[in-house]
């Protein structure tokens, strides 16, 4: 973990919604050296639990509930890391409860799929907006504090609140970078298909593998060190030339095997997620060299089972 040079000063932080992504970053910049100084929750009791989760010498922190934001102290930053539909009516609610002496802070919400248009409430009374968003999976806060620390981060914003978010993303030793605030949905998206759909898929391939007759625990842990490797391949190597297995190879009568069984199973999901990303793969052979004759029989097989 990097800390923050001795000669910076300090950046007092209040966190609004300190669910698994709010209560992460708590815990990463508070080792960094920040001062958490309030904890903003649907209701106080929720943020109370929040603070125990806080490095020892950050527990002195003071818990709101939503409907307390007035009592706001004034911070250097503030991190919104509520769900993305209450962004904006957090920002409605955070403008209209702060004074004209705290209106010089930065704010910066989480979202990824939203820019930092969703605070333009609090632009509008002079606060300086933007977002920053990790490229990390965050299921619990303690690994998720830990996968902060060396994360890819997307910035944007006005220029004194992305030059503060930089800063956050370097004093956790990550990295950051900026895309248009219109493509902001887009990026998202992208986010969500190479992570959150990947547990989607992996989940469906658990699911395959019990029919096979092999528990749901058994199946998940026969098949992590295959996506790990195939993750590993992934680092070092552009998909064309990390992708292997039955597609990369054109394997034909595999590819009639494998859809067989799908439809004698009457698994029409599975059947039709495994045609989608075949022709996906199909791709990303025929980019590698495959043969453009064998790729197209394959092709047919593959949008002969719609």
């Amino acid at each position: 973990m990097r800390k923050r040079e001795s000669h910076r000063p300090t950046l007092s932080v209040s966190i609004i919604g300190p669910g698994r992504l709010g209560r992460a970053f708590a815990i990463a910049l508070g080792d960094a050296g920040y001062s958490i100084d309030t904890l903003v929750a649907r209701r106080a009791s929720l943020a109370e639990k929040a603070v125990h989760l806080l490095p020892r010498g950050h527990r002195r922190v003071e818990v709101l509930g939503a409907n307390q934001l007035a009592r706001l102290s004034p911070t250097d930053l503030i991190l919104i890391t509520t769900p993305d539909d209450a962004v904006e009516v957090t920002a409605q609610r955070l403008a209209a409860a702060q004074t004209p002496r705290d209106r010089r802070s930065v704010v910066l919400h989480t979202s990824g799929a939203l820019s930092s248009a969703m605070l333009a409430p609090l632009a509008a009374v002079g606060f300086h907006t933007g977002s920053l968003h990790p490229l990390v999976s965050v299921s619990e806060p303690g690994t998720g504090a830990k996968a902060l620390h060396g994360a890819y981060y997307c910035v944007e914003g006005n220029p004194v609140a992305t030059k503060i978010a930089r800063r956050i993303v370097r004093d956790l030793g990550g990295k950051s970078f900026s895309i248009q605030p219109e493509s902001k949905a887009l990026y998202h998206a992208a986010a969500l298909t190479a992570a959150g759909h990947l547990t989607a898929l992996v989940d469906l391939a658990i699911e395959m593998l019990a029919s096979c007759g092999l528990s749901r625990p058994e199946a998940q842990r026969v098949l992590m060190p295959l996506v790990e490797s195939a993750v590993t391949n992934l680092k070092v190597s552009p998909p064309e030339n990390a992708l292997t297995g039955t597609f990369a190879r054109g394997d034909l009568a595999t590819v009639a095997r494998h859809l067989e069984a799908l439809d004698r199973e009457t698994n029409h999901e599975a059947l039709e997620i495994y045609r989608l990303l075949g022709l996906r793969s199909l791709q990303l052979a025929v980019k590698k060299g495959m043969d453009r004759k064998l790729s197209k029989k394959i092709k047919e097989l593959l949008e002969s089972h719609r």
